[in-house]
């Protein structure tokens, strides 16, 4: 089989990862463009979510690079993730395309299932249980670290005294993780993944802004659709902490060891505003809300994709949350006919006035950073950013 998976984040690093691992061959999809989303648009139903017409259309690029195999996640409850993958095959067969679709639930869902999906990929005769076990383990285990180079990026970007000092880290902390095999390989690169940000210098005497950032895991893991907001916000004096990852989407036991609040107490945040479960990312979106606004954050923006009932259900408890909690929230809607310009002026809006509240001592909450989950002790360079 020759297989891809859609783009999201750092999901493609940890695909080629397991791939290396199991012997697959892996055809990564091309990075997305203005012709992907043309391609996507043009084949998928006019109102369906946005995420399903881009990464239709990836699926279409990467079966005519000679992929013979697509596999696309699985998903529960109401958000419509969880039909992606049968609707984008009957698309595609319909438009000719001969291939394999594989529907992968994720381990934080179901472990027996995403065994068995795991099990319809990988050869079976070549892969012991125990063998399979201990690498999936070590895979685990380097996404997390994948995704907390991220989030220190994120807290340091807004600091730096040497413009690009942080994404220069973060490249080299990408480079370093990627080489690791074994567990102790990945803790060692953790170790200087962690020295290279030890040695980014800082202006800690900057006044600058804590923005957090939330909505559908797609929008705001990819940064073609986002318009690479985070660094957008880092250049501005924003410290910016994000409540999503692929790491704590697949991490078994709703741990989310990168956001670092565990899903009931995400869903004990949420709770006064929304009390149930909507699909998709919607109940952490307002959880992580209500997280941020005690935390003293000075603004959230809430990413999501055109028509996201999720999502949709969440902007509209993020405006009452915005005046009860006193912090700005920014909910901006992105779809293909979405324009950089527009979204980048209602940010500096947003900014605009979070200063103006900065200069006046409001914010939001009184909670104490490391409450209820917090900064992770042993991450010295998110303290630089308190």
């Amino acid at each position: 089989m020759k297989i891809a998976v859609p783009r999201m984040g750092n999901l493609p690093l940890i695909i080629r990862d397991l791939a290396n691992r199991f012997g697959l061959e892996y055809i990564e999809t091309p990075s997305f463009s203005e012709r992907t989303v043309e391609i996507g648009a043009a084949l998928a139903p006019e109102f369906a979510c946005f995420p399903l017409k881009a990464v239709l259309g990836s699926f279409v690029q990467v079966l005519e690079a000679g992929a013979d195999t697509l596999v696309m996640g699985g998903g529960h409850g109401p958000c419509r993730f969880g039909s992606y993958g049968e609707v984008q095959k009957r698309i595609l067969e319909r438009e000719g395309y001969s291939f394999k679709m594989l529907i992968l639930d994720s381990p934080s869902t179901s472990l027996k299932d995403f065994h068995e999906g795991l099990r319809s990929i990988l050869p079976r005769q070549h892969v012991r249980l125990p063998v399979l076990l201990r690498e999936l383990l070590r895979v685990l285990s380097k996404v997390v670290v994948f995704d907390e180079v991220e989030k220190w990026a994120l807290a340091l970007r807004g600091l730096e005294a040497e413009p690009g000092a942080v994404d220069s880290a973060l490249e080299d902390s990408r480079e370093i993780i990627g080489r690791a095999f074994s567990s102790k390989e990945i803790k060692e690169a953790r170790r200087e993944a962690q020295s290279r940000f030890d040695g980014v210098p800082l202006d800690r005497e900057r006044a600058h802004l804590k923005v957090g950032l939330v909505g559908e895991i797609f929008i705001v893991l990819e940064p073609y659709f986002n318009f690479d907001i985070e660094s957008w916000l880092g250049r501005r004096g924003a410290v910016v902490e994000r409540s999503v990852s692929i790491s704590d989407t697949v991490y078994p036991g709703g741990r989310n060891p990168v956001f670092g609040y565990n899903d009931r107490i995400v869903a004990k945040a949420a709770a006064p505003y929304l009390s149930h479960e909507v699909g998709g990312d919607g109940l952490l979106t307002v959880g992580a809300t209500t997280i941020y606004a005690r935390r003293g954050f000075d603004a959230v923006v809430h990413l999501l994709p055109f028509t996201c009932m999720p999502e949709v259900i969440a902007k509209g408890v993020l405006a009452r949350m915005s005046s009860e909690l006193d912090i700005p929230v920014l909910s901006l809607s992105i779809d293909e006919q979405t324009g950089r310009a527009g979204v980048q002026t209602r940010l500096e809006a947003l900014l605009d006035l979070a200063w103006s509240r900065r200069r006046k001592g409001r914010t939001a909450g009184t909670a104490a950073v490391g409450e209820e989950g917090g900064w992770k002790v042993e991450d010295k360079t998110f303290k630089a950013a308190q």
